[in-house]
């Protein structure tokens, strides 16, 4: 692992884990002997970084120069709080892990007191336990191919168990308790359409690139199901 990279993991395990953390700790979550933990700890403190705590002990990230100082009111924290910790229950593994990265951030730049109500919020997220459709195939790769907007392959197998083939333009993903859904515009079908993302049996990268036409088709898509929804409920509305 490069130093830049190892460094950096460093910080994010010294602003994510409970306080003070051991080097024991540290050097499991960094993948380095405890004899390089000591050495890239000295290297962040080299750098400006306010690390208390020593060996034996334990350590805690009391100043961070990388990241700007923020203020929030006690709601918010609550917010913040309660939403990253809700992507435990919505979210697949790897934005879960992000979204816990980036609150760590947050609160490392929060002063004490905030930072306290931060360790101690009030309010928690809490679902029965519901068995979620496995996802088998590259999240990575389907939000890469959101973000940069060029299209993939997929093989499906829907409720029928009919498997397809196509080549579709993803357009965003939707998150729920039980599974996760995609939105894309199929270039088979020449229409939107909505795929269970756990019934995907086989994703590629696609020849397509459809930038910057995503923000665009995601409006026309609103706007469509916007109006059949309300034409639904009037049809479904008792005569007055």
């Amino acid at each position: 692992m490069a130093r830049s990279d190892r460094l950096m993991r460093l910080l994010e395990a010294l602003r994510r884990l409970p306080k003070p953390v051991t080097a024991i700790r540290l050097a499991a979550e960094t993948e380095v002997s405890t004899r390089q933990l000591y050495r890239d700890i000295a290297t962040l403190r080299a750098g400006g970084v306010l690390v208390d705590g020593a060996a034996g002990y334990g350590y805690t990230l009391t100043e961070d120069p990388a990241l700007p100082p923020q203020s929030f009111s006690r709601l918010e924290i609550e917010a913040l709080m309660l939403g990253v910790a809700s992507l435990g229950d919505l979210g697949d593994d790897a934005l879960t892990t992000a979204g816990r990265n980036a609150l760590a951030r947050i609160v490392a730049t929060l002063p004490d007191r905030q930072a306290r109500q931060a360790a101690h919020a009030t309010i928690r997220s809490w679902r029965p336990a519901e068995p979620r459709a496995v996802v088998t195939i590259d999240l990575d790769l389907l939000r890469e191919a959101c973000w940069d907007e060029f299209s993939v392959r997929i093989a499906y197998r829907d409720t029928h168990e009919r498997r397809t083939e196509r080549e579709i333009l993803p357009l965003g993903m939707s998150y729920s308790p039980r599974t996760l859904m995609l939105v894309a515009w199929c270039l088979v079908r020449g229409a939107y359409r909505t795929f269970e993302v756990p019934r995907i049996e086989a994703l590629e990268r696609g020849a397509s690139n459809f930038r910057p036409r995503r923000v665009q088709l995601l409006r026309e898509y609103v706007t469509l199901r916007t109006a059949e929804w309300k034409m639904r409920e009037q049809q479904t509305r008792p005569p007055t």
